[in-house]
C-alpha cells in the first residue's frame, strides 16, 4: 500500500489556534474535504497527510489563513472557502496580498478588504480611473466596495459628497400600486443603498451626512439637469436604466469627480422594447480613456455558499437553452 504524503506547517508562537481552526474545528474539517486529506494538529504544529499535489495545496490554504490569523483578521468560512479555492486554482495574488488592500472607512468596520483577486482589481480600478463600470451576478460586492470607495472618499475630503442613485424600475408591481408620494414610493428600491451605508457607518453619523446633503440617494431620474463637481458617483442597479437615463447620467459629471456604474445585464427589469444601457455601453465606450470595466463571476460571489450555486445552476439553466436572457 502507497504511503501517504506528510507535509507540515509551522505555526508561529501565539498563534490563536481557536480562531484558525474555527469552532469544532470546523475550518480544518472544511480543508480535509476539499483535499481529501487528514489534518492533525498538535501544538505549534499541523501535519497534512495525502496526495502530494493536495497535501501541497492545503499547506499553502492553511499558511495563507494562518498569515491572516496572526495578522488579526477574524476568519469566517467565506475566508477559507476563498482560501481553498485560491489554492486550488492557483490563483494570484496570494489571499494575504488581496486581503492587505483594504479600504479605511473609519466607522463601525474601520476598514474592509477585498475578498478576491477580480474585487481586488476593480477598487484598484476605482482608484486609477474616474469612471468604472463593475458588471457581474448578485453578491460579488460591486456595490458594497464602490459604497467602502466612496465613504472613505468622503471622510478623507477628497470628494465633498456622495451621491448614490438607482432607477426606480419596478420588478413585478407597479409603482402607482404603492401608497405615498413619490419619495414615499421610490424609498424601497433605495432601501439597498441606505443598508450598505449604515453597514460602514454608525447610524447617527451616516443620518447627519444625509441631513446635511454631504450624502445623497436619489432615483435616477432625479440626475436629470445637474453637474456634479468634487463627488463620488454610484450608479446601482444599472442595468434598468435606459439608454437615455445612462447617456444623461454619464453627462452629469463634472470637475474632481468620479463616477462607479454598477449592474448585472442577466437581470434586467426593463420592458423588452427597451434597450439597457448598462450592455450598450460596453460597445459605446470601448476603448475610451479615463474609463474603466470591471467584470465579475460567480467564482467572486461572497454571499453564502449557496448564493455562488445558485448563479451557476442558473447559468447551466441558460447555456442549454432554458428561458432566453434579455440583451
Amino acid at each position: 500500500m502507497k504511503k501517504p504524503f506528510i507535509g507540515k506547517v509551522s505555526l508561529q508562537e501565539g498563534t490563536d489556534t481557536a480562531a484558525l481552526y474555527g469552532s469544532y474545528d470546523r475550518h480544518i474539517k472544511m480543508i480535509e474535504r476539499a483535499f481529501a486529506v487528514k489534518v492533525t494538529a498538535r501544538g505549534e504544529e499541523i501535519t497534512i497527510e495525502g496526495d502530494p499535489d493536495q497535501v501541497q495545496q492545503a499547506e499553502k490554504a492553511i499558511s495563507d489563513l494562518t498569515a491572516l490569523s496572526n495578522e488579526g483578521f477574524r476568519l469566517t468560512v467565506e475566508d477559507v472557502s476563498y482560501a481553498i479555492r485560491a489554492s486550488q486554482q492557483h490563483l494570484p495574488p496570494s489571499v494575504q496580498q488581496i486581503y492587505q488592500d483594504s479600504i479605511p472607512v473609519f466607522g463601525k468596520k474601520k476598514s474592509i478588504t477585498p475578498k478576491s483577486p477580480a474585487q481586488k482589481e476593480y477598487i484598484e480600478n476605482i482608484r486609477k480611473f474616474d469612471i468604472v463600470v463593475g458588471i457581474g451576478p448578485a453578491g460579488t460586492g460591486k456595490t458594497y466596495l464602490a459604497m467602502a470607495m466612496a465613504v472613505s472618499a468622503l471622510l478623507r475630503k477628497e470628494v465633498n459628497r456622495i451621491i448614490l442613485a438607482r432607477p426606480a424600475v419596478e420588478a413585478g408591481e407597479k409603482l402607482g400600486f404603492l401608497p405615498g408620494d413619490m419619495f414615499e414610493k421610490v424609498n424601497p428600491y433605495l432601501r439597498p443603498m441606505y443598508d450598505a451605508l449604515y453597514d460602514m457607518m454608525e447610524v447617527e453619523r451616516a443620518d447627519r451626512l444625509l441631513e446635511r446633503g454631504d450624502i445623497e440617494i436619489a432615483p435616477l431620474a432625479f440626475m436629470r439637469g445637474r453637474t456634479l463637481n468634487d463627488s463620488f458617483i454610484i450608479l446601482d442597479e444599472a442595468q434598468n436604466a435606459t439608454s437615455e437615463q445612462m447617456k444623461m447620467f454619464l453627462t452629469r459629471l463634472g470637475f474632481h469627480s468620479k463616477a462607479v456604474i454598477t449592474g448585472d445585464i442577466t437581470q434586467i427589469d426593463l420592458p423588452s422594447e427597451r434597450v439597457s444601457g448598462l450592455i450598450e455601453i460596453q460597445a459605446i465606450l470601448e476603448g475610451v480613456s479615463g474609463i474603466k470595466f470591471s467584470y465579475f463571476t460567480e467564482k467572486d460571489v461572497i454571499r453564502h455558499r449557496l448564493v455562488q450555486e445558485i448563479v451557476k445552476a442558473y447559468e447551466r439553466y441558460g447555456e442549454k437553452g432554458g428561458r432566453r436572457k434579455k440583451k
